[in-house]
């Protein structure tokens, strides 16, 4: 199983601060990440997947630091993992290990049932985002799908 398995093209997005000087909070981050959890081929509700996320990072944050958080969760109404990537360019404050922003946010959500595989899952996405310069190319991608390419990349690299 790779995570472009897991990850669709159009379950990626990249997201700056508005003009206004608005800054992306970590609720929006996880909202926009739900959202994209929820397209595809699943049938729940962004909310579920969202109150997953939210509940997840009441216990601990999940920003691991290098400017990267694994949001994740499991739901008792899905069959399969699925997996969604925002990029944050101008960081969000996440309460990341760290204490940086975090620009790479990375959401997993799968079964309840399948807690082996889900763990083995965060493991790739770790390893996938322990090199430095492919972190720094991932939040330089100037569109989605060329975000997408790069994981689809980085991954066939690592094999």
């Amino acid at each position: 199983m790779h995570l472009t398995d897991l990850l669709t093209s159009d379950r990626v997005a990249i997201r700056r601060n508005g003009g206004n000087g608005h800054a992306f909070s970590k609720n929006e981050a996880l909202s926009l990440l739900a959202s994209l959890l929820a397209t595809g081929s699943i049938e729940v509700p962004p909310t579920n997947i969202e109150r997953v996320l939210v509940e997840r990072e009441q216990l601990q944050s999940t920003g691991i630091g290098d400017g990267v958080a694994i949001p994740h969760g499991a739901l008792s109404e899905l069959d399969s993992q699925v997996a969604s990537l925002l990029i944050a360019p101008d960081g969000v404050e996440f309460a990341a290990i760290d204490g940086h922003k975090v620009t790479i946010l990375f959401a997993v959500v799968g079964p309840k049932r399948a807690t082996g595989e889900h763990l083995k899952t965060l493991a790739r996405v770790s390893r996938l985002l322990r090199n430095r310069g492919f972190r720094e190319q991932l939040v330089a991608a100037p569109t989605p799908g060329a975000a997408y390419d790069l994981v689809a990349k980085e991954e066939a690299d690592q094999k």
